[in-house]
């Protein structure tokens, strides 16, 4: 499914009086700049229901020139069955994953964030997917711009368990996962993994 017009408008907005305010020298240029912000965060806020001070003031955190984030998920696999945490935010299910670090590879910060939600050691065997957030059908909307990339993984050692961001651990067979924290992953996705976990030879997906 699209994301909504008010969406894509209002991040394109908060794109382009971000890159004002950062390179901009003109005093009224910037107040101009200053000023599509404050509509763009208007328009995020009559889309999402969100008050428009707290678009504004997550709007404002951003500095330099917009790129979009970057998260990472890991698809491990035992018989069969993948590995998937529950969500301490929403009670849902997810692969593990989050937003990658700063003076990490992507691979660095996949399987570390398999360690710190699920207990489990890993290595990265392949890249899979990049993603675009927007065009993936995610719930809820988001107001960055996002990468989304996926690795399948070896599971190494360790012990299930969970972690200050997670409540539980468990695998799922493909036919049997359960409710998915929507913000985060897909049901096509996962179906997606397990086929790539099945054929190695696949090429990485992207948009």
């Amino acid at each position: 499914m699209d994301e909504p017009a008010w969406l894509t408008i209002a991040r394109e907005l908060q794109a382009i009086s971000q890159t004002g305010l950062t390179f901009s020298k003109d005093s009224f240029d910037l107040q101009r700049y200053q000023r599509i912000r404050e509509l763009a965060s208007s328009i995020f806020a009559e889309g999402s229901g969100v008050t428009t001070a707290k678009v504004l003031d997550l709007f404002s955190q951003e500095l330099g020139y917009p790129t979009p984030k970057v998260d990472v998920r890991g698809a491990a696999f035992i018989d069969d069955k993948i590995l998937m945490v529950r969500e301490a935010g929403d009670g849902r299910w997810t692969l593990p994953g989050g937003w990658a670090d700063v003076n990490q590879s992507a691979a660095e910060c996949v399987v570390r964030e398999i360690a710190e939600e699920s207990g489990f050691e890993s290595r990265v065997l392949k890249l899979s997917a990049v993603w675009d957030y927007s065009r993936q059908g995610h719930r809820p909307h988001h107001p960055a711009s996002i990468y989304k990339m996926f690795f399948i993984c070896e599971l190494m050692g360790g012990d299930a368990r969970p972690s200050v961001e997670t409540t539980e651990v468990a695998f799922f067979a493909r036919q049997s996962l359960p409710e998915l924290s929507g913000g985060r992953i897909t049901h096509a996705q996962i179906q997606r993994m397990f086929e790539h976990a099945a054929r190695p030879d696949l090429p990485t997906d992207f948009d």
